[in-house]
């Protein structure tokens, strides 16, 4: 067993006007049990009042720290946060959301409790809904929570290629900063938000050779709300999931990852990019008409088909945009696609999507 209980963790807050959620953010940060923190607070050219928040905390907590810089984005200011960091632990987190009181405290107790030196501590985390309207607002459990058992021992991401399909979600985990120095692995600096969490996924879980996961959700994130990504006023907006899909791919192939599990999360990344894209910009615009028949071609066929978690509507997709036949009757493909839902995401959730359909109600996919 080893002794992370007390370590010192540097939490990383990249902050770019944000005045009207950043108190919440802090206060929760500073209300952790565990109080070996330092709080990074990386004002990224903020022109709101963000910077005289940032300050007040400072005055008020020593462990909490302001950094300026000019703007340079999302993945950028991480970076800033990462080079300047001393904890032994790293955790970031997005300045309009906010976390559970004991999350480091159980985090670290839990990467303890383990024999091996532990690369990552994961969890699930809440989604927030609605949460422009306080009447409205709704905790909802996020799409990984219950997929995963509570680790008896760590794994790779070969063994939970769960990890790599779903939301990024890199706040709702802690990195060993000893793994990140050894691995040379930082943030791409995209302009703006610019999805940098995603290749900082891959790169992390793919390189990882220790990882835990607590079934625990203590992070509240502020989900997208709906119809808010639709209609992308620009194309470098609409091809960016597609972009970035990509750049994930470059990092699996420069790893030289061959597993077909890996493989196949990627892909089913890639799908529900493909999907959000045809929702959000039309499934005949010709960027992502052109952008998902690039992306599939890239998949191979193979795995394709043999994957178990590539679902029977994605595999029919797939074949579509690839021009390759797909032999299953209606009938077949609908029970075969009902019993992949119930195996997968559970009844529940089957439930949850039927009702969606029925009252037109859309949920923004994770």
């Amino acid at each position: 067993m080893r002794n992370d209980s007390q370590a010192l963790v540097s939490v990383i807050v990249p902050i770019y006007n944000v005045e009207k959620y950043l108190d919440q953010c802090l206060d929760s940060i500073e209300a952790q049990t565990h109080r070996n923190i330092e709080v990074l607070c990386i004002n990224d050219g903020s022109t709101d009042g963000s910077r005289a928040i940032m300050a007040a905390h400072a005055e008020k907590d020593p462990r909490v720290r302001v950094i300026d810089k000019e703007n340079g984005g999302y993945g950028q200011g991480c970076n800033r946060g990462l080079s300047v960091a001393k904890g032994e632990w790293v955790s970031i987190i997005e300045p309009d959301d906010w976390i559970d009181p004991t999350m480091y405290e159980d985090m670290l107790a839990f990467a303890s409790s383990f024999d091996e030196t532990i690369d990552i501590v994961k969890t699930p985390w809440t989604d927030i809904c609605d949460w422009d309207n306080p009447k409205k607002q709704h905790p909802h459990r996020c799409s990984m929570k219950g997929k995963i058992q509570t680790s008896e021992r760590p794994f790779t991401l070969s063994e939970n290629p769960l990890l790599i399909e779903h939301h990024p979600s890199i706040w709702s985990a802690i990195y060993r900063r000893g793994f990140l120095e050894e691995k040379k692995i930082r943030f791409p600096e995209y302009p703006g938000a610019g999805w940098a969490d995603n290749p900082f996924l891959v790169e992390t879980m793919c390189q990882a050779e220790a990882i835990v996961y607590l079934d625990h959700a203590y992070y509240n994130y502020r989900r997208d709300l709906p119809g808010s990504t639709r209609h992308h006023k620009t194309a470098e907006a609409v091809e960016r999931p597609f972009d970035r899909w990509d750049d994930m791919l470059d990092i699996i192939e420069r790893l030289g990852i061959t597993d077909e599990r890996i493989l196949a999360g990627h892909y089913v990344r890639g799908f529900n990019y493909a999907h959000g894209a045809r929702y959000d910009d039309g499934m005949k615009n010709p960027l992502v008409v052109k952008r998902v028949h690039e992306m599939v071609a890239k998949m191979d066929p193979g795995i394709v088909e043999r994957s178990e978690r590539i679902s029977p509507f994605n595999k029919k997709f797939f074949a579509e945009q690839r021009g390759l036949p797909y032999g299953k009757s209606r009938l077949a493909y609908l029970m075969e696609e009902l019993r992949f839902s119930l195996r997968t995401e559970g009844p529940l959730f089957v439930l949850e999507s039927a009702f969606n359909h029925f009252t037109g109600r859309y949920m923004p996919e994770d």
